[in-house]
């Protein structure tokens, strides 16, 4: 597997390029800003890009899709429910396979009512729905902070202590983190109810 992590833009989002390194396919997630790196990373390693996919809908992680669409003939998967173009709707628990790889969709609304994670193995791309040491907003339009506590309860807390978590903003103190480190370093993942996350996240 191949997988880069590359910083873009002033608002610290990161794009991911993943890819199966023997068939020579993979995906991009959430383009934004400095799209010929992105676009250099797929060349130097000759990838075809068969999907974007994007974790949620907000501008700041779309605004490159139609560009990297154009350049590499993939194809958009948001979730049903976003407003953004899309050309494969997902749900809940649906299964991607590009090459060797497998993508499964988590639908985790709180930050936005279309965010979605993705799991390949044991990495977890979080989108805004989890950042290093805490998790997405939820003042915006559609936030929800009930339903951000379902998600990181029901989804993500479930899911194995080894699991790597790639965020969509550099946020934290480290690129990168695993679910154990998170679940004692994570304010918001710290044992609460859901009526004490809700006043947490109001402050």
């Amino acid at each position: 597997m191949l997988l880069f992590q590359i910083l873009v833009g002033n608002l610290k989002n990161f794009t991911y390029v993943i890819g199966d390194e023997t068939e020579k396919v993979g995906i991009v997630i959430d383009p934004s800003w400095n799209l010929d790196r992105v676009m250099s990373t797929i060349r130097r390693n000759n990838l075809d890009i068969k999907y974007i996919f994007n974790t949620h809908s907000h501008w700041d992680h779309t605004i490159g899709n139609k560009e990297i669409a154009n350049r590499t003939g993939a194809r958009i998967i948001a979730h049903e429910c976003a407003p953004a173009h899309k050309d494969i709707p997902a749900k809940d628990d649906d299964v991607v396979e590009v090459g060797n790889l497998k993508f499964k969709i988590f639908h985790t609304p709180g930050h936005c009512p279309d965010s979605i994670c993705l799991m390949m193995d044991e990495n977890l791309f979080t989108g805004d729905t989890l950042f290093v040491g805490d998790c997405g907003r939820t003042d915006l339009a559609g936030g929800n902070p009930a339903q951000l506590y379902d998600s990181l309860v029901e989804k993500i807390l479930k899911l194995d202590d080894h699991t790597r978590i790639y965020a969509g903003h550099d946020y934290g103190s480290r690129l990168r983190s695993t679910l154990g480190y998170e679940k004692k370093h994570n304010r918001s993942l710290q044992p609460m109810s859901k009526e004490e996350f809700i006043e947490m996240m109001s402050k």
